[in-house]
């Protein structure tokens, strides 16, 4: 299809919006986000987003927030609040796509004139640069969401109709686990934002006393409610400078390399965390490639590399669900640099040292080279290794 017909397309499609009710369109929004997020091809997608966006920041109502009184009501979920799609948050992480549909659930169906009442006054508040207030109100009002839905969640009948009514809003199942994590935050706000005023800002390495400071604190918080822990692991992991280096807290107090080993201490769930990493950059690698970045999917594919290194060089993988996730993982990622190469035309395949580089591989050992290489094909191994003994063999002889 030609740029001018695609152009066409896309206009006619956003003329067609505008004929929907504002409500419909912040959903829809917030419905092409989440599938871009899981990496979906959406023909003519790109400008349909950025015209929603556009239209709602002009308005000065934000999709997600829908006006003021709720992004104080959300703000507490901020430091583990993600730009992921819900299918893709780990236990953890909150998708910041699964807000809209929520707050939709609570203003239109479960607590409608608390709702009502708590956005009215809240907005006076903000209106009045009494930012404080805003937020104890905002405080009194997720007290109220969080016993209601609490009482809903504990029967099967209860929990059944919060998710139908959130099936009004997206189409997505996982939003519902977000709603479910939602509660935990709150519920443990306290003690969630006592754990960060108590970190530092930004931590530069995680090892000696910094790891020992981190460690000491998410033992004190799991005293106090284990269900937290994976929050405040991403709150961790967001204030390094090397967010795959959150490995280290479970690797650590293992003091073994063992899988086993590591997979029976307190914070193991940090290297399905690590793994996670890996998925979202994959994604993020899809996105340069299709939108022909070279520059940008040679730095996400290096960084790939060097947390694939991290955790082979901190765990003995072999044998382990974990060694499984991340064989499948960097299979997918060749997956995507072949198919990448292969659509390079013969006369521009000089250009393939970009995502090819040996120097994007932190490990340029003689084990690593036979690694690559049996993927390439069992005749190369087998020449390589060849070649290596009959040298040895001379060697041995000479001597």
């Amino acid at each position: 299809m030609s740029a001018n017909k695609q152009d066409h397309t896309a206009e006619h499609l956003i003329q067609y919006l505008r004929q929907l009710a504002p409500q419909v369109r912040r959903r829809l929004l917030a419905e092409l986000e989440r599938l871009h997020l899981l990496g979906e091809d959406i023909p003519h997608s790109e400008p349909l987003i950025a015209a929603l966006r556009a239209e709602f920041r002009n308005t000065g109502q934000n999709h997600y927030r829908v006006g003021n009184p709720s992004r104080y009501f959300f703000e507490p979920l901020e430091p583990v609040m993600v730009d992921k799609a819900p299918e893709r948050a780990n236990s953890g992480q909150i998708a910041r796509g699964s807000l809209a549909p929520i707050w939709s659930l609570v203003t239109e169906q479960l607590l409608r004139s608390m709702a009502a009442d708590y956005i009215a006054n809240a907005t006076k508040a903000i209106s009045a640069d009494k930012q404080p207030e805003a937020r104890q109100m905002a405080r009194a009002f997720q007290k109220k969401v969080v016993i209601s839905l609490s009482g809903l969640l504990d029967s099967a009948e209860g929990a059944a109709n919060v998710r139908n009514g959130l099936m009004a809003y997206t189409s997505s199942h996982a939003t519902f686990d977000d709603l479910k994590k939602m509660l935990r935050c709150l519920d443990m706000q306290r003690e969630l934002e006592e754990f960060g005023r108590t970190l530092p800002p930004k931590i530069a390495r995680l090892e000696g006393v910094s790891l020992d400071n981190v460690l000491r604190l998410l033992c004190a918080l799991k005293t106090k409610c284990v269900d937290v822990v994976p929050f405040a692991l991403t709150i961790v992991a967001k204030r390094l400078e090397m967010p795959w280096e959150l490995l280290s807290v479970a690797t650590g107090p293992a003091d073994d390399r063992s899988a086993a080993r590591i997979a029976a201490s307190p914070f193991a769930i940090a290297v399905s965390m690590v793994l996670d990493q890996i998925e979202e950059k994959h994604l993020l690698l899809l996105f340069a490639l299709r939108n022909n970045r070279p520059v940008r999917a040679k730095e996400i594919v290096a960084e790939i590399y060097r947390i694939e290194e991290a955790l082979r060089t901190q765990i003995e993988l072999k044998g382990s669900d974990w060694a499984r996730q991340l064989d499948d993982l960097m299979s997918a990622v060749r997956i995507a640099i072949d198919a990448e190469i292969s659509s390079i035309p013969s006369d521009h395949r000089h250009l393939t040292h970009i995502l090819e580089s040996p120097r994007l591989r932190p490990d340029h050992s003689f084990s690593h080279k036979v690694g690559h290489m049996f993927e390439k094909g069992w005749d190369v191994v087998t020449g390589l290794l060849a070649g290596n003994i009959d040298t040895t063999h001379r060697r041995d002889n000479v001597s």
